[in-house]
């Protein structure tokens, strides 16, 4: 079948349309093998679990480019609904009502959510960083909660009022709080991309999502700090040439 009509850019794959309902998310030529067929298995693991969702079919070969066939969704990412919007509260209501529906599920066949968190501060070059962080896991819960690891609005698909979730590479199994912790760093403590205007209004508008979605998720900021210091550490290690941002 033909693609040529991009739908999409992300990091790491370009969505293009193919045929009548369906997407092809072609990952960037290079992009690690085993790194698809988990987001695939992720994808058909979670197949049947009871909240909205583009359907995985296959896992199919372009030239030296692979990717994966998925359901075609409408509508645009939550994130352009609410920088076009500018309403915070309904965002986070959208965010945290799906968010609930993920989270209540159990899950074994995937990575344990520490594993992600050694992995990437392993990486760290900070010793002293590296060996606090990794102490604090130690002392971590585990869980058994189904965490998609990368919930955010631009991981969500809004449609007449109706939301799904993108983007399985990251699933792994922990306690939820987990799951809320990374949704809160990814909201409000990554950097803003250089040359976007009104910086300031931006920064306020994502801490006021953060404490709005918390709000919703009947979570206080207290009860996700040693995941957050975590997942800041963790993040060095996952994209070392990002800004950090201080939280504590």
């Amino acid at each position: 079948m033909e693609y040529e009509k991009i739908i999409g850019t992300g990091n790491t794959a370009i969505v293009y349309e193919w045929g009548s309902n369906k997407v092809l998310k072609l990952f960037h030529q290079g992009y690690p093998m085993e790194a698809i067929i988990r987001e695939f298995k992720n994808a058909s693991l979670i197949r049947d679990m009871d909240f909205p969702k583009p359907i995985a079919y296959k896992v199919i070969y372009c030239g030296e480019q692979a990717g994966i066939i998925y359901d075609r969704l409408d509508g645009e990412s939550l994130l352009d609904w609410v920088i076009k919007t500018e309403n915070a509260y309904k965002c986070a209501v959208y965010m945290a009502r799906l968010h609930k529906k993920i989270i209540k599920y159990s899950i074994s066949d995937v990575p344990n959510y520490k594993d992600f968190l050694r992995r990437d501060i392993e990486r760290v070059q900070d010793l002293k960083e590296r060996e606090k962080a990794l102490s604090i896991i130690d002392k971590l819960p585990d869980g058994n909660s189904l965490c998609h690891g990368d919930y955010h609005p631009g991981n969500i698909f809004i449609y007449n009022e109706k939301t799904a979730v993108i983007d399985f590479m990251n699933i792994c199994h922990g306690p939820f709080l987990y799951d809320i912790a990374r949704t809160v760093f990814l909201v409000q403590y990554t950097p803003i991309p250089e040359g976007v205007k009104h910086k300031e209004k931006l920064q306020q508008l994502r801490k006021t999502l953060a404490d709005l979605y918390l709000e919703q998720m009947n979570v206080k900021r207290e009860m996700i700090r040693d995941y957050l210091s975590v997942i800041t550490v963790a993040r060095m290690g996952e994209c070392p040439n990002e800004r950090r941002s201080a939280f504590l």
